[in-house]
């Protein structure tokens, strides 16, 4: 069976309440592996507490509370570096905030002259892009068009309402979707579930000003290049 179809089995068992370790006597995945593949689905109190009234399973329950203990140290551990992190960095200036985004903009952003667009499948990226846009560049909302990138197994009409929700963006700025003509089984592991959200916007002027602000801020700090676009 393929890794990514494993995984895909994986987590489903583990949605169901499965452990570890009958995970892995059902699909034969080391427990190294389903480690890094669970990492973020761990059981309910509830399904553990069902789990004990197996006795067949007992080791598998100590493990898993085992496991549980530890996550919940390392979610306190983020918590607290959070809360430091955020005393040390925020509020952002205007130019700090602009700066973000070209970051955002070198690894995910259009190349293309002309077209001010950056794709990405997580939401919480999108919505950020969405804000740097229409808060720091000045883009009007109106202005601000959506392209999904889906696979063929998707709802369409349901992954629109989710992105028109999530950005409080009207379906009428949504572009007609790229649908792909493989289905997700297998791969969804990757994403968060809801395909690839493109924000688009149309400026040569903006364009220009945010592939000469990556160009600015690469050679000041060693990486010059003769060439005034991306390519």
């Amino acid at each position: 069976m393929a890794k990514t179809v494993l995984r895909g089995e994986s987590i489903k068992l583990r949605l169901q309440g499965y452990t570890f370790g009958q995970i892995k006597r059902e699909l034969g995945v080391a427990k190294s592996t389903l480690s890094g593949w669970l990492r973020n689905l761990p059981l309910s109190e509830e399904q553990i507490l069902l789990l004990s009234k197996n006795r067949l399973i007992s080791r598998d329950i100590r493990i898993e509370k085992f496991r549980q203990t530890a996550r919940n140290k390392w979610i306190a551990r983020l918590k607290t570096k959070l809360s430091e992190q955020e005393k040390v960095l925020l509020p952002l200036t205007e130019k700090e905030l602009f700066i973000a985004g070209v970051f955002l903009y070198w690894g995910e952003g259009s190349k293309q002259r002309g077209t001010v667009a950056i794709s990405n499948t997580d939401p919480r990226v999108i919505k950020f892009a969405l804000h740097w846009l229409t808060k720091v560049l000045g883009v009007q909302k109106e202005k601000v068009y959506v392209r999904l990138h889906l696979y063929k197994d998707m709802d369409r009409n349901a992954e629109e309402s989710f992105w028109s929700d999530t950005l409080n963006i009207p379906k009428c700025q949504f572009k007609a979707s790229y649908v792909k003509k493989t289905n997700r089984e297998g791969i969804t592991y990757k994403s968060f579930g809801h395909g690839t959200c493109n924000l688009l916007c149309f400026s040569v002027d903006l364009s220009e000003k945010i592939a000469m602000s990556i160009k600015a801020i690469s050679e000041f700090y060693g990486a010059k290049s003769d060439k005034f676009w991306y390519n």
